[in-house]
């Protein structure tokens, strides 16, 4: 179903989504930016990051392969610019649990609403598309499903097994959202045997509260060494966004905190503005300056790997990453922090569906409300559940 830009006074909400409804993002303006000469929407990109159009015939092939089995990826949700170059490898990410967000992250083009629908079935035509594809190692992330009690670990974890029976040689690296901070499901997923567990700090401590409502800096910091201390043999992986307003000070904080929790791998990759209706570009960042967050999260705070540069995203260069870096020991965070806080839930007037609400929501399109075909957690309308 092809994807259109609703203009909406209450911010981003693209249509065309098929297993949700959904509900603007809100203001584009942060406090963040307040005084800040950010760059408009139109200005020219720099020369580093113009990238082909995509249309190469294995792209065209994996795309038409992905439609029939009615599945996402992140790559079209998130308008990846790799796409291109990714798809025409044979490789590609697979985002799970529909391509309908609980949360509202100013700076993602994934939409924002009310999940709807619980495909149990997916799982299995993953599984069927990777072993068409013959890949030998794919990358798994997927939407906030904050409403489901364990945030979509079993899916998970149905989609890790799933894999390895299907493609027994295939290495699998999940993506995963914080889960709301819950050890319980992290370890449903963890049991389930990734190669790579993923979870992306987005930004730097001072951004979190404008730019990604709902995330919790040191709830993802320590979610990750949580990890760690339960497997301490499994890869960890974070990404961080520049571009958004950060100072080159906490960009380096954020890299101790996170080495804190003896994270393995870090991404570091520039924001690109989906739309009008999302935060700004600060500033763009240049090449050389990639190269020197590569040069310092390596030989200064003792990354096994860190992948920077202007088009990296966080699956970028994956299969490379499982192969080349060895984990390392647990860190001195070892539990969650922040974990299982609710956010404050808007009840729809009788109806089943309850969207978890961070920050400054939008109103639901008029007209949008429909039944879910399951039942949802419904933490009490007044405050968290």
């Amino acid at each position: 179903m092809q994807k259109t830009l609703m203009e909406t006074s209450g911010g981003y909400a693209p249509g065309g989504k098929d297993t949700g409804l959904v509900k603007p993002k809100g203001s584009s303006s942060i406090r963040a930016h307040e005084g800040l000469d950010t760059v408009p929407m139109r200005a020219r990109k720099p020369e580093w990051l113009k990238v082909r159009s995509p249309g190469g015939s294995e792209y065209l092939r994996l795309k038409g392969l992905m439609r029939s089995q009615a599945l996402h990826t992140v790559c079209e949700e998130a308008g990846c610019p790799n796409i291109g170059e990714c798809w025409e490898a044979g490789t590609a990410t697979f985002m799970i649990l529909g391509d309908v967000c609980t949360r509202a992250c100013k700076y993602c083009a994934v939409a924002h609403g009310l999940p709807t629908e619980l495909d149990l079935e997916e799982p299995a035509r993953v599984a069927d598309t990777v072993r068409a594809m013959a890949l030998e190692h794919v990358v798994i992330t997927s939407v906030n499903r904050d409403e489901l009690a364990d945030g979509g670990a079993g899916i998970y974890a149905e989609t890790i097994s799933r894999i390895h029976k299907a493609v027994p040689g295939c290495s699998v690296e999940v993506l995963i959202p914080d889960l709301k901070g819950d050890e319980s499901a992290l370890r449903v997923v963890m049991e389930a045997r990734p190669a790579i567990l993923g979870h992306n700090l987005e930004t730097v401590e001072r951004l979190h509260p404008d730019v990604r409502p709902g995330g919790r800096y040191w709830r993802s910091i320590s979610f990750l060494g949580a990890a760690k201390r339960i497997d301490a043999s499994l890869l960890t992986k974070t990404g961080i966004i520049l571009g958004m307003g950060e100072e080159a000070g906490e960009i380096r904080q954020a890299m101790s905190d996170l080495r804190e929790a003896a994270v393995d791998i870090l991404t570091l990759g520039q924001y690109l503005r989906p739309s009008m209706q999302h935060i700004p570009v600060a500033r763009w960042v240049t090449p050389a300056e990639f190269a020197e967050w590569k040069r310092v999260g390596e030989e200064h705070f003792g990354f096994g790997h860190v992948e920077a540069g202007p088009l990296v995203r966080s699956s970028y260069h994956a299969k490379e990453q499982a192969r080349a870096v060895e984990a390392g020991e647990p860190g001195s965070i070892q539990r969650v922090l922040e974990g299982d806080i609710p956010a404050p839930a808007e009840v729809l007037p009788g109806l089943d569906l309850v969207q978890l609400e961070i920050g400054r929501p939008g109103r639901l399109n008029p007209g949008a409300v429909r039944r879910a075909p399951y039942n949802l957690r419904l933490p009490r309308p007044d405050g968290p559940g």
